[in-house]
């Protein structure tokens, strides 16, 4: 386990987190506005970090009740994965659909959307091409949540850069794309955005 993972101590019980929530809340709001990217009309990623899987496995442990040591050790055990080390980008993409129309429409052709998600950097300053980074996806998330005829609304990938790539990063403009034969869209992230990753690349 890394210095970045969270422990049971990292988690509150649920009388003192009561006493937090509202102001760890509203921090994880504005937070996740600099950390969420929408891609295209039906898509968003959600970059995440240390602060919002720690938020994510305290809204759970008090919607489900989860008050043992072990309970919450499993959530640590589920979410953990999800932190990025120095040099990785850890994110959740989510298929948004409000109606029975558009997940009949969208869903069978998304399959495999999570292996299409991509980080084109342009260099700054000496006109080469894009550096193009594929994400990568965790094989035991996908195969709970990848099917032949449909795909779920909600993948877990990450990505990992070299030294040279995260400087690149950090002095060049970037783009979020997603390149899947039904659903080609490309977002440039703003500054806020590149901030706050840089955090996570740059450790």
């Amino acid at each position: 386990m890394t210095g970045r993972h969270l422990t049971l101590d990292d988690i509150a019980d649920a009388r003192a987190y009561e006493r937090q929530r509202s102001e760890f809340r509203d921090h994880i709001i504005e937070l996740k506005k600099k950390r969420r990217v929408a891609v295209g009309p039906v898509v968003s990623v959600v970059f995440e970090n240390r602060e919002t899987i720690r938020f994510q496995i305290q809204e759970m442990a008090r919607a489900e009740r989860l008050l043992s040591d072990q309970a919450i050790q499993t959530e640590l055990d589920t979410y953990n994965p999800l932190i990025p080390e120095p040099g990785e980008l850890s994110a959740t993409l989510y298929v948004e659909l409000t109606s029975r129309e558009e997940m009949e429409h969208w869903l069978p052709r998304l399959v495999g959307i999570e292996q299409a998600v991509r980080l084109e950097i342009h260099p700054a300053g000496n006109g080469a091409g894009p550096t193009v980074i594929s994400c990568l996806v965790d094989p035991d998330h996908a195969a709970h949540l990848t099917r032949e005829e449909v795909t779920a609304a909600v993948h877990f990938v990450r990505f990992e850069l070299s030294a040279e790539q995260v400087v690149q990063f950090r002095t060049g403009q970037v783009a979020l794309g997603i390149d899947h034969p039904a659903y080609r869209e490309s977002t440039v992230l703003g500054q806020d955005t590149k901030d706050s990753l840089l955090a996570d690349l740059e450790g």
